[in-house]
């Protein structure tokens, strides 16, 4: 294999395999990868703009009995600390959510043992009865796989009861590593990678748009990642034409602080800054088939996100106004709203706010005056 041969390919959107990701993760330098990375970009999303939302990531429910190893947020059922999310509490955060300009919300939890679809389908109802235009992207390949073997289900009927509901979009959580060597040893009482990607599929089936994602840099190995990407990209493939199947990527690394996997010592490395904008770009590479790459600000600050944008990310995701799972595991970066922009044009490129499907949005109200007010101040 040669490392040029392999970019030249990968420049006419030719599916690369597992293999040839592999070779370009250990032998291509990084700038040729960010190059390759940033012209693929261009190719997808051919503009400056960078695209980032106001969402809310709220919890149903912290019980759980995945236990896994690397989550520091889950309760056992009947822990002195656990929870089930009010509608109070609901409405008192989505009431939050709409004052700062967002409509969705991202709304996860754990897996319950007593929760299943007739709970999930009430909840969803109620709230957008309360909140007509609220959007949630909710739940996640384990979650809507633990309904369905509650309430013994298909992974179709589950997800055409919550669409029913209200369910807009399927977050792509839960991804980890899709090779069932690891999950087995991180995250084994999730479902295993070939169900995530089944449910998936049924959810492309009923046109719901959804999201990847990849937890990296533990106990994976580099055949692994490529693996993971591969078949991400083959399940797109396979979605009805009409459909928009995973419209992002989002790739983060593994955050270890306390979590039980590293007082186990297993985890592989610590995901320094260059490896993650690698990642980046072999992302792009290795999915033509997506359009949209997320940058994990929340995991790796604002400097590295930022020269991600020139490597093939052309999203930065959310100001999450609420985020849980991940800071509980040592995530401590934040962004507001002008923040994120200012930190999108310190990279060169124009903040554009937009919704899930990536359709462009006005700015709110309260938004447009801050960035009025500011300029003024620098005029001044």
């Amino acid at each position: 294999m040669n490392v040029s041969d392999l970019l030249h390919r990968a420049l006419q959107l030719e599916e690369l395999s597992i293999e040839e990701g592999v070779f370009l993760l250990e032998e291509a330098s990084t700038a040729e990868l960010m190059y390759v990375g940033n012209r693929l970009r261009q190719h997808h999303v051919p503009n400056d703009v960078v695209t980032w939302i106001i969402d809310r990531n709220s919890n149903t429910t912290n019980v759980c009995i995945a236990n896994c190893k690397f989550c520091n947020f889950f309760r056992r059922p009947g822990h002195e600390e656990s929870y089930i999310t009010s509608i109070d509490t609901y409405k008192r955060k989505i009431d939050e959510l709409m004052e700062y300009g967002g409509q969705q919300l991202l709304l996860q939890g754990g897996h319950h043992p007593d929760l299943g679809i007739d709970y999930y389908c009430d909840l969803f109802k109620e709230l957008k009865s309360l909140y007509p235009n609220l959007k949630l992207h909710a739940l996640g390949p384990p979650e809507i796989a633990h309904i369905a073997k509650i309430d013994q289900l298909s992974h179709t009927e589950v997800l055409s009861r919550l669409k029913e509901a209200g369910l807009d979009s399927l977050p792509g959580a839960g991804a980890e590593i899709l090779n069932d060597r690891v999950r087995r040893r991180i995250s084994r009482g999730k479902c295993g990678g070939q169900e995530w990607l089944d449910v998936m599929r049924a959810a492309h089936q009923l046109h719901l748009t959804t999201s990847a994602t990849m937890m990296f840099g533990h106990i994976e190995t580099n055949y692994e990642r490529m693996e993971h990407l591969v078949w991400l990209r083959e399940v797109q493939n396979e979605k009805p034409k009409e459909a928009k199947g995973f419209l992002a990527f989002i790739p983060w690394p593994f955050m270890d602080e306390d979590t039980i996997l590293s007082r186990l010592k297993i985890k592989r490395r610590d995901v320094s800054g260059d490896e993650y904008i690698r990642m980046i770009a072999l992302s792009r590479i290795m999915l033509p088939n997506v359009t949209n790459i997320q940058a994990s600000w929340l995991t790796v600050g604002k400097q590295v996100a930022q020269a991600c944008l020139h490597a093939g990310a052309n999203d930065f995701g959310s100001i999450m106004i609420e985020e849980n799972v991940v800071s509980a595991a040592g995530a401590a970066f934040r962004f507001t709203a002008q923040g994120i922009q200012d930190a999108i044009r310190e990279a060169g490129f124009r903040p554009q706010l937009r919704n899930q499907e990536y359709e462009y949005l006005e700015l709110p109200e309260n938004i447009r005056q801050q960035e009025l007010d500011k300029n003024t101040m620098i005029v001044d």
